[in-house]
């Protein structure tokens, strides 16, 4: 087995948590339509966390390139899967006590959500930085325009509470997402 493999399997299982872990929360939904609030914006969220979790495992495979692991990589690399999945681990918390349903709980806790976001955008770069400066210019304009937008949205959702906002922010990213995610990596080389 290659450094990678090994390293690559503990980064699978991190990723399939943070799936289980939005799957859970949806299959809880359609079991108990009615006991929790549901709010729609919320739902485009988890839609964004799927994407970004199931993109984010595909984009990690440009690692196999490196040859000689170090642990500050291999800990940098475990950490940013455990981001991921802290992202979707916020978006559905083990019950919704004391809360009137998702929007009440996602808007109460919306400074800490985008907090992970914008620390994961960090991530992403760092990430791209080290598979290589021939990769990273690989990605050109657009993928800089990919971060500052959540940079700046991120910050955006931090400072409001309107939902109006937080709307926009969600669909922006959700249709960046899986926008950039089919522009820039369709096939694995």
């Amino acid at each position: 087995m290659q450094v990678f493999e090994y390293v690559f399997v503990l980064m699978s299982i991190i990723i399939g948590l943070a799936l289980t872990h939005l799957l859970q929360g949806l299959a809880n939904i359609v079991q108990h339509p009615g006991r929790d609030r549901i709010w729609w914006v919320h739902l485009l969220w988890v839609a964004w966390a799927f994407f970004f979790s199931i993109f984010w495992w595909w984009w990690q495979f440009r690692y196999y390139t490196i040859e000689t692991w170090t642990l500050p990589l291999y800990l940098f690399v475990v950490g940013y899967a455990f981001l991921v999945y802290l992202i979707a681990a916020m978006l559905f918390p083990k019950d919704l006590v004391g809360y009137d349903g998702f929007k009440d709980y996602f808007l109460s806790r919306h400074r800490w959500f985008f907090s992970l976001l914008i620390t994961a955008c960090l991530f992403d770069f760092v990430d791209s930085w080290q598979k290589g400066a021939d990769y990273l210019a690989s990605l050109g304009v657009n993928y800089f325009a990919y971060l500052a937008t959540i940079i700046v949205l991120g910050i955006a959702g931090m400072l409001t509470r309107n939902e109006r906002a937080h709307a926009f922010i969600a669909l922006v990213l959700l249709g960046y997402q899986v926008y950039w995610a089919f522009l820039s990596f369709l096939t694995v080389e």
